[in-house]
């Protein structure tokens, strides 16, 4: 049976509403996997909720379950071990039993990867990172090399601050540096809906921003 539903973790926060809601634009039913589902008040057809942790296999995989693509837009919940790779390392397993390929997630400036060319400022920001958030920051460079070895036609996109409006901007995405300093939380929701079936930035790892 050909499916075009999508599956949703982390689409309750700062910026996961505007990802929900441009995905009801575009059509598309869904599947969202939350923690606590009772603080979900969205009401619609088009909207499954599936009650479970990213940490845990079986809520990913209930939630993977017939969906064409995922997208991860976890946070780091306040007060617990970073989440990143233990998410990441479900995912991957549950799509790959589920024969899915299509993977896109959010990420920080950051995760390194071979091909950056990061200008002194993201540098700067990044051993910022690595100094105050060592763990969190490691876990993210863990994730993108999970990814980069997995089978999976994923795409991590890196991100400057992400502004909640809804407001549109001119965007401009850059395999090697960062040259814009935020983007709005409408651009990226945007930008990661038309990832589902655009192949440009397959395993690859975009940075996106407002210009």
């Amino acid at each position: 049976m050909k499916t075009n539903k999508i599956a949703v973790i982390g689409g309750t926060g700062k910026s996961g509403n505007y990802l929900v809601q441009q995905l009801l634009e575009k059509g598309y039913p869904m599947k969202l996997l939350l923690r606590n589902p009772e603080n979900f008040t969205l009401e619609n057809p088009l909207i499954e909720i599936v009650k479970g942790d990213a940490r845990d296999f079986d809520s990913v995989d209930r939630l993977i379950k017939d969906c064409c693509a995922v997208i991860n837009k976890i946070g780091q919940p306040v007060g617990e071990k970073s989440i990143f790779t233990d998410a990441a390392k479900n995912i991957i397993k549950s799509m790959n039993l589920n024969g899915i390929t299509r993977y896109i997630a959010i990420t920080g400036l950051n995760v390194d990867t071979p091909f950056d060319h990061k200008n002194d400022k993201v540098k700067m920001a990044t051993d910022w990172m690595y100094q105050n958030y060592p763990k969190t920051t490691k876990d993210k460079q863990d994730e993108y090399e999970i990814l980069v070895n997995s089978n999976l036609d994923w795409t991590l996109v890196r991100l400057p601050l992400i502004i909640p409006t809804s407001e549109h901007f001119k965007t401009e995405a850059n395999l090697t540096d960062c040259t814009g300093e935020k983007i709005s939380a409408a651009d990226l929701s945007e930008f990661l809906v038309s990832q589902i079936s655009d192949e440009t930035y397959h395993k690859q790892s975009p940075f996106l921003y407002n210009i």
